[in-house]
């Protein structure tokens, strides 16, 4: 046993969540890790280097191995692993006792290597410095680490102001890891207060940080200057450590290695124009001001229907946890197509594990309307059920409705299992979530005739949603749904009423709407008989004339009351 190394109940903790604990083995070939019988179901879905599935086995060679530190974690000591391809991984569940034997085995098994101490600062301060190193970055207080911020887990960075950077986090992904990961808090922005300027370099390492809660405690190293003559910007911290986090999270410029590539999407929520991405696992959206890191996991729902004025197609991604701008979440994205432009598209099905995880989902060339293959590849990397526009029909012939949500105008889609509102504020009400709906002001008897109804969707334990302003013609087209799909309808005056407006013409001068509108007037005078002494008493001593013979003002010889009582 002198050439190896052997210690049992230790937890992979690359991946955080993941509570898979097996046996660890050091020899002159590397070090491995398998999991123990029954923990390998834990790891299935993940992708972590080196890891072998579904037998869970971690196997790491010597000559790929940088440095290895010792470290007190919360099951009590681990060991960091660097590779010199950049990944960091974590073995936990060590003891104290073991220090020791690890020291001389690996210092004895691989030569060049010895096991370094990670002490972690204690002081509680929320000012220090950055460091990045492989796909994470170390927060240090006095040259002390205090955190780790993994990059991989980045979905969002940007400049909030001058000196400010945001960072926001996306949760793991992999099976069954929603799951564990329920109920338990986690981290979701971080900002830091970045002062002070700095010159433009080939390299941005070095870029100091602080937690925003002080800023005028922040402290910065400043820039360095450049060791040649040549002339170098003069640029904020902020932005260079802004910088630093998307080309170390993967958000920047994208080269090659996507499977497509989509430019220049016009996007009504979030508002702009921005490249959308595609990867094996995750898509991105590049704009001019916020990137984005979807995991494929998030996508939750896909709908395709037309604008009602036929020229534009939508497509909607619902997204679970949302997206974020700042204080506001989108849960949707909303795409908007010309429904005419077409084009051609070859897929690069042979980047990563694309050709096997989306076989017979994707093909590798499309040539069709580019809504139509944006929607396709969504749905074949998603592997979700692509929803359109159902068999509802309205007056004109389209698939919605034009309505306003409060005051946000756009359009109402009757699909076969709900109700879609687009395209802002994007909202789904699934048929399963309706108690019932209301008409309002269909009633056909008044005088004044409307024009637009109103439609209130009741919802199972949520907050009625009320959409106003639609056109009266669309009323049976929307009562013959109701009745289609078995939703309870009620009117406004009687709420166990069903409401009845078919046959119902806004233009229609038959004598059946006049003999309606003179009986409506008859009525209306019949209810007034009872105020004729109050109403007609005054009007059988008016005179008419001139309004412009007012006696005050122009009649000399006008006398008030007042000059009789005098």
């Amino acid at each position: 046993m002198g050439d190896r190394l052997q210690f049992s109940d230790i937890y992979l903790a690359t991946e955080p969540y993941v509570k898979s604990v097996g046996q660890v083995r050091m020899g002159t070939s590397g070090i491995g890790w398998k999991a123990a019988e029954g923990e390998a179901e834990a790891l299935q879905g993940l992708s972590i280097p080196g890891l072998i599935l579904p037998s869970g086995m971690l196997a790491l060679q010597h000559d790929d191995l940088r440095r290895i530190q010792w470290q007190r974690v919360a099951r009590g000591y681990g060991l960091r692993v660097y590779t010199k391809s950049g990944v960091l991984h974590k073995l936990d569940g060590f003891t104290a006792d073991d220090f020791e034997t690890l020291r001389d085995g690996i210092k004895r098994l691989f030569h060049g290597l010895t096991l370094e101490v990670r002490d972690i600062s204690l002081k509680g301060w929320n000012w220090g410095k950055s460091d990045f190193e492989g796909t994470s970055m170390t927060f240090r207080v006095d040259n002390r680490p205090m955190f780790d911020l993994p990059m991989g887990y980045v979905s969002n960075t940007n400049l909030a102001n001058k000196n400010e950077v945001s960072v926001e986090f996306q949760p793991p992904r992999g099976k069954n890891l929603k799951r564990k990961a329920a109920g338990v808090d986690e981290l979701v922005e971080i900002r830091f207060y970045v002062p002070g300027t700095t010159t433009t370099t080939t390299s941005s390492k070095g870029a100091a940080g602080a937690n925003g809660d002080d800023d005028d405690e922040a402290v910065s190293d400043g820039g360095e200057k450049g060791a040649d003559g040549e002339e170098e910007e003069e640029v904020s911290a902020a932005s260079v450590f802004h910088d630093t986090i998307k080309e170390r999270a993967d958000l920047g410029q994208v080269s090659g290695d996507s499977i497509v590539q989509f430019p220049e999407i016009l996007c009504l929520t979030p508002r702009g124009r921005y490249h959308i991405d595609m990867f094996s696992h995750f898509l991105r959206l590049r704009g001019k001001t916020y990137d984005y890191k979807i995991p494929y996991e998030n996508i939750q729902r896909l709908f395709l229907v037309s604008k009602p004025d036929e020229l534009h197609m939508m497509f909607l991604v619902g997204l679970n946890p949302p997206i974020r701008q700042g204080q506001t979440r989108y849960s949707y994205l909303v795409l908007q197509f010309v429904r005419d432009e077409e084009t051609a598209i070859d897929l690069n099905l042979k980047a990563d594990d694309a050709a096997s995880r989306f076989e017979g989902r994707l093909r590798s060339h499309y040539d069709e309307p580019l809504y139509r293959i944006v929607a396709n590849v969504f749905k074949g990397v998603t592997d979700k059920r692509l929803i359109e526009g159902g068999g509802f029909q309205g007056y004109h012939g389209s698939q919605g409705l034009k309505a306003s949500l409060k005051a946000s105008e756009g359009t109402l889609y009757p699909l076969d299992k709900g109700f879609l509102f687009a395209p802002k504020p994007p909202l789904y009400i699934p048929h399963s979530d309706i108690v019932s709906v209301m008409f309002s002001r269909v009633d056909a008897s008044s005088s004044n005739k409307m024009r637009t109804f109103d439609l209130k969707i009741n919802v199972h334990g949520q907050q009625d949603y009320q959409f106003v302003s639609i056109n009266r013609e669309e009323h049976a087209s929307l009562e013959d749904y109701m009745t289609q799909n078995g939703i309870k309808m009620l009117s406004e005056l009687n709420e166990s009423t069903s409401v009845s407006y078919k046959g119902m013409d806004m233009d229609s001068d038959s004598e059946g709407n006049r003999r309606g509108a003179r009986a409506s007037t008859a009525a209306g005078t019949a209810m007034n008989i009872g105020d004729d002494d109050d109403e007609e008493s005054e009007d059988e001593d008016f005179v008419a004339g001139s309004e412009s013979d007012v006696p005050e003002e122009y009649d000399e010889n006008y006398e008030s009351p007042d000059d009789d009582e005098d």
